[in-house]
């Protein structure tokens, strides 16, 4: 009875921060605890092991470290580097390296388009849209919150967390 709530829990946090990080360039840190509580919790209910959440949470906690020196250059976002390393959680180390490779395909989609909304839609007609004239705004950055929770999509069903309670 809990299958469904517990497989949906991810999906759903992880779309939220998209939309957060796409309307208004933040991904609140309750994002990130989210998606740290509810992987404890159905790390709990689909029956892993300790040996398994440690894994998982050596793998959250080495991403936390790249992403805080990622963060340090100036090349990601706080909340991007906690949601990487919140997300990174969910995968462990058989498919962190999938997450990354579909972070950067999703990434070079995103940053494309972004190139182009700055480039073919003249400012005047976004004028008046808060998030819209924030999105053009070349000193803004790019949303990457929406690139990690597409690549977290992705990769999703394939996960060790999903097949424990989709089969």
């Amino acid at each position: 009875m809990l299958d469904y709530p517990v497989l949906l829990a991810f999906p759903m946090i992880m779309a939220y921060a998209a939309v957060m990080d796409f309307f208004t360039m933040t991904i609140p840190n309750r994002v990130s605890l989210a998606l740290i509580a509810g992987f404890l919790a159905t790390a709990v209910l689909g029956g892993m092991s300790w040996r398994e959440v440690l894994m998982h949470a050596g793998v959250g906690c080495g991403v936390l470290v790249f992403a805080i020196a990622m963060f340090s250059q100036g090349w990601v976002g706080g909340g991007d580097a906690k949601l990487l390393a919140a997300a990174s959680l969910w995968f462990g180390l058989s498919q962190v390296l999938d997450y990354f490779l579909m972070v950067a395909i999703f990434g070079g989609i995103l940053s494309v388009t972004m190139l182009a909304f700055r480039h073919a839609i003249p400012p005047v007609v976004i004028a008046g849209r808060d998030w819209a004239e924030r999105l053009h705004n070349k000193k803004t950055g790019i949303p990457y919150g929406v690139a990690l929770a597409a690549a977290a999509l992705w990769l999703y069903p394939s996960s060790d967390v999903f097949k424990a309670f989709a089969a």
